[in-house]
């Protein structure tokens, strides 16, 4: 939910909230973050963790980031995001800050606080700023949804039981249901 404002937020806002504050700067809006619950954590590590795995058995370059870990998407003084687990491939989009540029690939696992956040505006965010995957992980409903957006973009459902390809990685499928 959006945090109670009468002015347009910046980055010089949201780097200096309070110590032990976080928040996402969305357009000029300031939006707080609960506390994650203990299935979020572990689905994020987990996850992760499988990701981290593939990139180092075969020998890639890409870097994988778990929250907090701040993404200032279009680079610019508008929005800064922070996704449960975030893959930069271009290493020069990487400085002591975070990510300046979007992720190669986005995962943001759904809270009952904030659904909307990640169903419509990061979707939206995340495919406008060059974001090349998405996915959307719900533990309430215990289904993800994938989002293409290179090329012919595509979308699916899948249970935690499916094996989920992911697309920017060849040969890397994923299935919540044993992570957990």
């Amino acid at each position: 939910m959006p945090m109670p404002q009468e002015r347009i937020y910046t980055s010089e806002d949201y780097w200096n909230l309070p110590e032990g504050q976080r928040a996402e700067l969305i357009d000029g809006k300031l939006y707080a973050m609960v506390p994650p619950s203990r299935i979020h954590q572990k689905l994020s590590i987990l996850t992760a963790a499988a990701i981290l795995n593939h990139i180092q058995s075969n020998k890639g370059t890409c870097e994988v980031y778990t929250a907090p870990f701040a993404v200032n998407l279009n680079a610019d003084d508008k929005v800064w995001v922070e996704p449960d687990i975030s893959v930069i491939c271009d290493k020069d989009k990487l400085s002591d800050r975070g990510c300046e540029g979007a992720p190669d690939w986005i995962i943001e696992i759904v809270s009952p606080s904030n659904p909307k956040n990640d169903y419509t505006i990061k979707l939206f965010k995340y495919r406008t700023a060059g974001v090349r995957e998405y996915w959307i992980v719900n533990p309430m409903k215990k289904v993800v949804q994938t989002y293409v957006f290179e090329g012919i973009e595509e979308s699916d459902v899948y249970l935690f039981e499916d094996e989920i390809p992911v697309y920017i990685f060849d040969g890397l499928i994923i299935k919540i249901s044993d992570l957990l």
